[in-house]
């Protein structure tokens, strides 16, 4: 627990007794509960603070793989392999919302990048991205079972 959540937590009890002493037990209540909800929130944010997130995506002319750091920390030492095309590159590190791009020569139809990297703390990451120049975009927002004429 870093020193803003405990300052957070410290002020949010002792305003707490205040209140109930000069106003209501109810205001009190009411106060430590939003205190509270405020120190967990800080919680949540200091666990998720070292998550780099690397995504693949094929360009629009399919002659290049792309990677975006759509995370919240830098990715270091990625390092990227393309199953049936039989290939490896690496990329030193990539900054929060920066892009590289691996060009190649031809066009790709079908190829699965699997993106291994780590994050500042050396915690090592690895994710699986299918990609086809003529199938569909992954839509994270796509529901399971599609109601009401989704899209």
């Amino acid at each position: 627990m870093d020193k803003k959540s405990q300052i957070v937590l410290v002020l949010g009890i002792a305003l707490t007794i205040i209140i109930y002493f000069i106003f209501d037990i109810y205001l009190a209540g009411i106060f430590f509960v939003l205190a509270i909800t405020l120190f967990m929130s800080m919680l949540i944010m200091q666990d998720s603070k070292y998550l780099p997130e690397v995504a693949a995506t094929l360009a629009d002319d399919a002659k290049s793989i792309i990677l975006k750091n759509t995370g919240n920390s830098t990715a270091l030492h990625i390092h990227v392999a393309l199953v049936p095309m039989n290939t490896e590159y690496d990329v030193p590190s990539l900054a929060v919302d920066e892009t590289h791009a691996y060009p190649f020569d031809s066009m790709i139809e079908e190829v699965k990048v699997v993106v291994t990297f780590q994050n500042e703390k050396n915690g090592g990451f690895s994710q699986t991205y299918p990609l086809s120049s003529l199938g569909k975009v992954y839509d994270p927002l796509k529901p399971v079972i599609p109601m009401f004429k989704w899209k």
